[in-house]
């Protein structure tokens, strides 16, 4: 396990490093923006806005910085297609919360909490999951894959259940049985829409493995 400090320390030569790989604006043609461009737009500081991506592009940096060749850096490549299931800082609030029992309402601390608890291997693993590679998931794609098991970068399995009535639901159900699985948040459909790599927001953290 890495100690909290130094990983902060290299988050910021790590968001240098994404920040120079993803594409300039108007370098290449249109449908190769990255995601990380677009999930570090709010200035990518901890904040207190529990909607947003803060602690999953702090813990997609420390990862890069720890791991310079991990596969978490294809958010950074807009030329590689890629569906992300991205977790808000809720999702990861509520994550430690299962994991300690406490709420803890910094959002720097919830992700200095993930580090201590879990490592740079675990946390690269959990970012893994989230991710589809080589495919282009536009919210039409998901509605129509009810029962599908998704592939994903960590060469793990998530089932996508689609609930159409009394109202549209869309669960990802993941390995940890015993907990609630992630819900796609309907007001963060296709972020990044009209690019090979698109992100839908989720409401919790999916998990590769039990972890409550």
């Amino acid at each position: 396990m890495r100690r909290v400090p130094a990983l902060l320390a290299t988050s910021a030569l790590a968001l240098g490093a994404i920040t120079a790989a993803a594409p300039a604006a108007n370098a290449k043609a249109v449908g190769e923006d990255a995601l990380a461009g677009l999930l570090t737009a709010d200035g990518d500081e901890f904040d207190k806005n529990a909607k947003d991506f803060d602690i999953l592009t702090q813990a997609a940096f420390a990862v890069v910085a720890a791991k310079p060749g991990t596969p978490v850096a294809i958010v950074a490549d807009g030329t590689k297609r890629a569906t992300v299931f991205a977790p808000t800082d809720q999702a990861f609030r509520v994550l430690v919360k299962d994991l300690t029992g406490k709420t803890i309402k910094s959002e720097k601390k919830i992700f200095e909490s993930l580090v201590e608890l879990a490592g740079v291997d675990t946390i690269e693993d959990v970012l893994l999951y989230h991710v589809v590679v080589g495919k282009t998931l536009t919210s039409p794609k998901v509605l129509k894959a009810n029962g599908a098991m998704l592939k994903m970068a960590n060469g793990k399995t998530v089932k996508v259940k689609v609930q159409m009535k009394p109202k549209l639901k869309i669960t990802l159900k993941d390995k940890d049985k015993g907990a609630q699985d992630p819900k796609v948040i309907l007001s963060a459909l296709d972020l990044n829409k009209g690019n090979k790599q698109i992100a839908h927001g989720i409401d919790r953290v999916l998990r590769p493995m039990k972890l409550s």
